[in-house]
This record gives C-alpha cells, sequence and structure tokens, in this order.
C-alpha cells in the first residue's frame, strides 16, 4: 500500500493504521534507553523514540512489545515482566511522504543487560534508525532543555 510496510492498514479514513507496543526500558543504573531515526525523504528530520514497534496478527500488545525488543536490541523479555501498559495514546504523525496513524500501548520494564544487538532489524530499520543510546535521566533532561525537545 504505502513504503510503510505491510502492517499498515487503511483505517476508514483510508489514512494507514496500526497498533503497536513500546517499551519503555530502563538498566540497572536508571539510564533509559532511546533510539534517533530521521525520516528517508526528509533527512533534515530526526527524532528519538521508545524502543518498540507494529502488532502482528494476534499478539497481544506485550507480546509485540518484548518481540520488537528482543528484534531492535537483542535484550529477551517474557510479557510478564513489563509494567501496564503505563501509558496509551493515539498518534498521528508523517513518515515517508504518507500521513499515519498509530494506537500505542507503552510499557515499562527494566534489564541488566545493556549490550545491544541489531541482528533482528528490518530492512527499513536498517535504513531509518540512525543508533541507539542509554541515557541517564540528568542528561536527558539537560539536552531537551538545550534543543529544545
Amino acid at each position: 500500500m504505502t513504503d510503510l510496510g505491510p502492517e499498515w492498514v487503511p483505517d476508514a479514513e483510508g489514512v494507514p493504521h496500526r497498533e503497536a507496543g513500546r517499551v519503555v526500558l530502563f538498566d540497572a543504573d536508571g539510564r533509559l534507553l532511546l533510539a534517533i531515526g530521521h525520516d528517508l525523504h526528509q533527512p533534515e528530520r530526526h527524532w528519538w523514540f521508545t524502543i518498540g514497534g507494529g502488532l502482528e496478527r494476534g499478539e497481544s500488545p506485550q507480546e509485540g512489545a518484548v518481540r520488537e525488543l528482543r528484534e531492535e536490541t537483542g535484550i529477551l523479555l517474557a510479557p510478564s515482566e513489563l509494567v501496564g501498559p503505563v501509558l496509551y495514546r493515539r498518534a498521528e504523525f508523517d513518515f515517508l511522504n504518507v500521513t499515519a496513524r498509530q494506537d500505542e500501548w507503552f510499557f515499562v520494564a527494566h534489564t541488566t543487560v545493556v549490550a545491544l544487538d541489531h541482528e533482528g532489524w528490518t530492512n527499513l530499520e536498517r535504513e531509518v534508525v540512525d543508533g541507539q543510546r542509554w541515557w541517564d535521566l540528568d542528561d536527558l533532561e539537560r539536552e531537551s532543555s538545550t534543543r529544545g525537545l
């Protein structure tokens, strides 16, 4: 349908839509894992975001969140290790010259694993994800104030 991928299905208004599970992941030192990416069609646009992505058919938000965590970082957690959902939101955004909608369930989790593995990345992720970083929350707050994030 679009460059977004097969999991995106047109909603009643014809806008690509999917459901997603996302993980707000902290390490043993209280650092938060975020990824940074850009839009292929507008490379100057970049943003930090939590780990996660679209649900596969029949998956619960928890199952999708831990699968995405494993694929995007190599970190293995069970759905029962997630707290939440702590937040649900319906987001609308532009990406790859397409306006899309996503229903997102956010979960909190903790890990002692900090080494990241990107073997599970999709081709699109390899093209648009520029990196991942463990953020000390004070550093993240300073960075967001400095850059107006």
